[in-house]
């Protein structure tokens, strides 16, 4: 599962700008940041436009900054129990996250740090130490 916050901010960074045509931030991220490949860069904009850190604009793409730092700390949050998880079953970070991302088939639509919260719990994790922090 790659980082939304992440490739945005690296995106945003590189171009000294939020707005993008579609094809010109798939560019970026794929061939000049080299994060992902292009079926990854789609979906990673679609997930934006969902959440609504990317809205579009007359065609042209518009990264919501505000927002951005918003998902950034749930993403946060969303890497601490990754690796915490990770730590307990001697998993990569990267493999919890991906194991996490498959539990949408099961549950539906679930914020990604939902999904890494049951991940860790159906795996027989004690994740009270989380629990609070979880907004839902």
């Amino acid at each position: 599962m790659v980082s939304l916050v992440k490739s945005l901010r690296n995106a945003i960074l590189y171009k000294g700008s939020n707005e993008f045509n579609k094809q010109e931030l798939i560019g970026i991220l794929v061939f000049t940041l080299k994060l992902m490949d292009v079926k990854s860069a789609k979906e990673l904009i679609e997930r934006g436009l969902k959440s609504g850190v990317i809205e579009e604009r007359n065609g042209v793409l518009v990264i919501n900054e505000e927002l951005l730092e918003g998902e950034e700390k749930r993403e946060c949050l969303r890497d601490e129990m990754a690796s915490y998880i990770a730590r307990a079953i001697g998993w990569s970070e990267e493999d919890v996250l991906e194991e996490a991302g498959k539990l949408r088939e099961r549950y539906g639509e679930l914020d990604e740090k939902i999904l890494v919260y049951l991940f860790g719990m159906d795996k027989g994790i004690d994740m009270s130490r989380f629990k609070d922090r979880l907004e839902v």
